[in-house]
This record gives structure tokens, C-alpha cells and sequence, in this order.
């Protein structure tokens, strides 16, 4: 019985052809609306996370300056040298400690000159930022000691610096000072927050902090702990040895920050996820558009066939039989639809995520309750026709011209 009405059904909507594609044409938008939305809405999310995990794994950010809203307290100074040490001492050997002292400079060499930051450091900034040294080498322990004045580049300095010259050996004036290159840093490219990673120096901290800055202040801590689980109890940590070093009273706020780029990934994705079901819910109007436009067809179809209802209620058919017919013929196009949605949502957010950079990242959950949603479509709006059509009287349906 169903196989009958199954290929009645089809062959109802192939005498129309034309017209059953355009009101597919409705679930066709709506199901390719929300999955493009929601699966673009899920690749920025993973490419947002990926650039958090790009600037270190397991890491805390440690500056000076209250992260809570409302001037920062007088006391809010840069951590100094004393700090760093008691860091170190305190905390787990598992910690790795990334130091900074950071200072705008213009580069020259030759004719070129390019403004950028310099990042005064140690080895473990490379190793706690998930940088590489592609060419080169690192800092030896007598550069660190002593801050001479070396320094390593990344790609983006590289190209507006040196173009196409190697740039391992040469001498290029930072500020004030003659700074030799020894290094270059592997690309990380730019981050979903339009941070240019590659656009970096970075150089002894005693060599920045005597030769560009003056004094011995740091400007921020980068840590890393080696598993996840002690992140927490090491956070803790770190705020309990800040507030005693910088003398704050309980009950006080701190005056410092302590970021844990978990946290970062987490809000910057729970955001992201409400944007990509606002636009879901949006794209999804359009289903019910389609649907509306599918039930005007359906009716218009029962006013068509009105004398073949009235017959087939004539020869016996039953009433379900005819229901079932064309709720048949409503599921069936919003399926169709459904089904050329799915693909053109599919490609279209294939090809918006290669245009903005970002992971191709599909839920298929989505794409099957997509799918199930423009079928649940095609029963309620098909629903009243079918009704429609079979309380059709047969004798009234026979005399209808």
C-alpha cells in the first residue's frame, strides 16, 4: 500500500515539475541556511579555540593591572626580578616560566624600516608560546647573562625587513642599539583575532631591559604547567605568592591578572555559540516560509484534483488513503528539498571557511536534524490539505468543474 501511494505520489509531482521544484525552492534555503550557519558558526568557534591553544598549551598569562573593571589601583607596578625568583622557587618544578619586557621600536636595515615590539625574554619563552626556530639558534647562556645584543625574528619581520635576503648574521638597528640576528622563528600566521603572530623580535631581557628600557621591570609572565589537572591548584598559587609579594590586605582586589587561556577559549566560544544559534533560529524562518509556501501548493493541488479524489472516493478508497497520499506528496518535496539543502549548505560553508581562513567543522547531528526538521515540515503543513482532501464528499467532488 505504502509503495502505491508512494509512486502515485511521485508521479503527481512529476506532472508538475516545474512547480514542485519551486516550492522546494523554500526548504531548499531554509535547510541550506541553517546548516551554512551553524557550521560556519562551529568553525569559528574551533578557530577561535585553535588560536588560544596557538599561544601556549596549559598556560597562564600573569600581568600587572586589575582585570576587573574601574581605575587600577597606584600599587598595580610592573612585577620585578624578586617576584620572578620567588615564582620559581614556589611553584611546582613542572612550571615553565616565560618572562617578558616588551618595547616598541623601529627597525632599520639599509633603506627598509618597519615598527614593531621587541620581546626581552629567555629560552622558555619559546618553548611556553609554542614558537620554533626554524633557522638559527636560540639564545646561549653568556647572551643571557651578559644581554647581548642578538635577537631573533619572526616571518613578518623577516619579508618588511629583509625581503628576500637571509636575514641569519646581519645587523639591523633596533631603537638605538645594533642587534645581530641568530634566529627565525617558524610561522604561526595570524590569529582569529587579527593578531599577526609573526610580527614579533625578541631578544635577551637583560639586553632590552638595560639597552631599550632602562630598568628591570617586567611587563608580564608567561607559565606552563605540564598537565592540565595541576592548572587550577597552580593558578591558585601564583594569585596566594602575588598578593603577599605586592602587600595586599585581604578583602582588597588584586592588582595584577591571572588569565588562563582556557577561560579565554571558553568565553570567546560560548559567545561564538550563542551568535551561531541566533543565526540558526534566523535561518530557520526560512524553513517555516517554505513550509507555508508548500502547504498554498498542496491546497491549490486538492482544488486541482478535486474530480480524481471524488473518483478514487467513488471506487472505494478510503479517506486514509487518500490523507496519506498527499501528505506523501508534501514530505516527499520537503525530503527533495532537504536533501539539494543539505548539499548546497554543505559546499557553501565549505567554501565561506576556506575564504575566511577557518577549520571546516561539520556537526552531522545538525545535518540530521536539518534533515528530520524539513520532513517534520512536510507532515504539519501538509497536513490540512490532506485532511482537506480527503473529507472531500464524492458526489460534490464528481460535479466540481
Amino acid at each position: 500500500m505504502w509503495l502505491a501511494t508512494l509512486l502515485m505520489a511521485i508521479n503527481a509531482l512529476r506532472r508538475n515539475v516545474l512547480r514542485s521544484a519551486l516550492t522546494t525552492l523554500g526548504i531548499v534555503i531554509g535547510v541550506a541556511s541553517v546548516i551554512a550557519m551553524v557550521t560556519l558558526g562551529q568553525s569559528a568557534t574551533a578557530s577561535v579555540r585553535a588560536s588560544i591553544s596557538s599561544l601556549g598549551t596549559n598556560m597562564l598569562i600573569v600581568s600587572p593591572g586589575s582585570d576587573r573593571r574601574g581605575p587600577v589601583s597606584s600599587s598595580a607596578t610592573n612585577f620585578k626580578q624578586d617576584d620572578l625568583r620567588v615564582l620559581r622557587q614556589e611553584l611546582d618544578a613542572n612550571s615553565t616560566l616565560a618572562p617578558t619586557a616588551t618595547k616598541s621600536v623601529l627597525l632599520v636595515y639599509g633603506s627598509n624600516n618597519y615598527s614593531t615590539s621587541v620581546q626581552g625574554s629567555t629560552n622558555e619563552f619559546f618553548r611556553v608560546r609554542n614558537y620554533r626556530i626554524l633557522k638559527g639558534r636560540d639564545f646561549s647562556d653568556p647572551e643571557l647573562a651578559g644581554g647581548t645584543p642578538v635577537c631573533i625574528i619572526g616571518e613578518t619581520v623577516r619579508k618588511k625587513v629583509f625581503g628576500a635576503q637571509d636575514p641569519l648574521g646581519a645587523s639591523v638597528r633596533t631603537g638605538k642599539v645594533a642587534c645581530t640576528v641568530i634566529g627565525l622563528l617558524e610561522s604561526k600566521g595570524q590569529s582569529s583575532f587579527g593578531m599577526d603572530q609573526d610580527d614579533l623580535v625578541v631578544m635577551p631581557m637583560a639586553a632590552v631591559q638595560r639597552r631599550l628600557i632602562g630598568n628591570n621591570d617586567i611587563n608580564a609572565i608567561y607559565l606552563t604547567v605540564a598537565h592540565e589537572a595541576a592548572l587550577n591548584r597552580t593558578k591558585l598559587q601564583v594569585q596566594a605568592i602575588l598578593r603577599e609579594r605586592r602587600h595586599i590586605q585581604p578583602g582588597q582586589n588584586d592588582d595584577f591578572s591571572v588569565q588562563d587561556t582556557r577561560e579565554i577559549a571558553n568565553t570567546l566560544g560560548n559567545v561564538t555559540g550563542i551568535l551561531t544559534a541566533l543565526l540558526g533560529a534566523v535561518a530557520g524562518v526560512s524553513l517555516l516560509v517554505g513550509g507555508i509556501g508548500i502547504m498554498n501548493i498542496m491546497l491549490v493541488s486538492v482544488t486541482e484534483r478535486t474530480r480524481e479524489i471524488g473518483t478514487r472516493l467513488a471506487i472505494g478508497a478510503l479517506a486514509s488513503e487518500v490523507m496519506s497520499q498527499f501528505l506523501v506528496e508534501s514530505v516527499l518535496l520537503c525530503a527533495i528539498g532537504g536533501t539539494i539543502g543539505i548539499g548546497l549548505g554543505l559546499l557553501g560553508s565549505m567554501a565561506a571557511a576556506r575564504a575566511f581562513n577557518m577549520p571546516f567543522t561539520v556537526d552531522y547531528m545538525v545535518v540530521l536534524v536539518a534533515f528530520a526538521f524539513s520532513a517534520v515540515i512536510g507532515i504539519l503543513f501538509g497536513f490540512v490539505p490532506a485532511r482537506r482532501a480527503a473529507r472531500l464528499n464524492p458526489i460534490e467532488a464528481l460535479r466540481h468543474e
